[in-house]
């Protein structure tokens, strides 16, 4: 069994811990409740067995985390949940929560650190920069490129190759 750690308790962390247990890890979860910054201390769980995740909702702040993590030599997970839909053809990256009903098609790009909401979608050859957050029942048509820590709110639909 893999161990998952989680950096961050708020209701994103929240969120990522139900997906995870989903998944069958083994959870630590670094609490940030008490204004303690749980990145002082994630180095400690540092080894071949374990992968981080830095649950928060500030897109900058959580993909600065996933660097951090990745320069300090620890692996970020990318749990996608089962009732996701991922293309074989779409890619990816680390650091990555796919929520349950979202929907990732054919020849997209999704960069590292991004949160891809309940029920989003994403058509087509997007390309989905780092830190990105796509909301709840967004859809971002085909062809389309979303900037690095951009944030599409909650049943915003972004038209077809409007954004290149």
């Amino acid at each position: 069994m893999k161990r998952l750690v989680i950096l961050g308790s708020g209701g994103y962390g929240r969120t990522v811990y139900d997906v995870a247990e989903q998944l069958g890890y083994s959870i630590t979860v670094l609490d940030d409740s008490d204004k303690e910054n749980p990145l002082d201390s994630f180095s400690l769980y540092i080894d071949h067995d374990t992968q981080f995740i830095p649950a928060f909702g500030n897109n900058k702040f959580r993909l600065e985390c996933v660097e951090r993590i990745e320069k300090a030599g620890g692996k970020t997970a990318t749990l996608i949940h089962p009732s996701a839909y991922v293309s074989p053809k779409a890619c990816v990256s680390d650091g990555c929560v796919i929520l349950p009903g979202a929907i990732i098609n054919t020849g997209t790009r999704i960069g590292k650190g991004c949160i891809i909401n309940l029920g989003a979608t994403v058509d087509h050859d997007v390309i989905v920069e780092d830190g990105v957050h796509l909301c709840v029942r967004c859809i971002v048509k085909g062809e389309n490129r979303i900037t690095r820590c951009e944030k599409i709110e909650a049943g915003e639909i972004i038209e077809r190759a409007t954004r290149k």
